[in-house]
């Protein structure tokens, strides 16, 4: 099996056994500094790394903030004044820092603070745990 590392340019901690020495590019599975290069919405900016030639997303840990669908203009307005152009850490958790959809996962910490318990405080998202993703409702019925 073939991994398409241009789609899908990071490693799961499952893939990582088969495909690390194929790899085009560094794997990242510790702490780096980055610049934000672009928001794409509240909780998802893309970066630029100094160990990479091509920029790549970051999708904040814990933190789930309106699609644009669903209203989320402002919380990529208040993310795009917050870190557009900016030099950030992300912090990554190894056991689970890649996402779903193969975006990197991480805390997002600028000027000293983390920028997903900040938006979380200022209302322009919720902390993911809220989202319920993949779990069965509890409908109590009624009599």
């Amino acid at each position: 099996m073939v991994h398409d590392f241009k789609r899908f340019p990071e490693l799961t901690n499952n893939q990582m056994t088969l495909y690390y020495w194929e790899s085009p590019h560094k794997q990242i599975t510790d702490n780096f500094h980055c610049q934000v290069v672009k928001v794409v919405d509240g909780d998802t900016v893309n970066v630029k790394w100094s160990e990479r030639d091509f920029t790549f997303p970051v999708r904040f840990a814990n933190t789930n903030a309106p699609e644009m669908s669903e209203g989320g203009e402002d919380a990529k307005r208040w993310m795009t004044d917050k870190l557009q152009g900016k030099n950030i850490e992300v912090r990554i958790n190894p056991a689970k820092r890649v996402g779903k959809y193969g975006r990197i996962l991480g805390n997002v910490i600028f000027g000293g603070m983390d920028v997903g318990e900040e938006s979380i405080i200022n209302g322009h998202a919720t902390p993911f745990t809220n989202r319920d993703e993949g779990e069965i409702p509890n409908i109590k019925w009624v009599d």
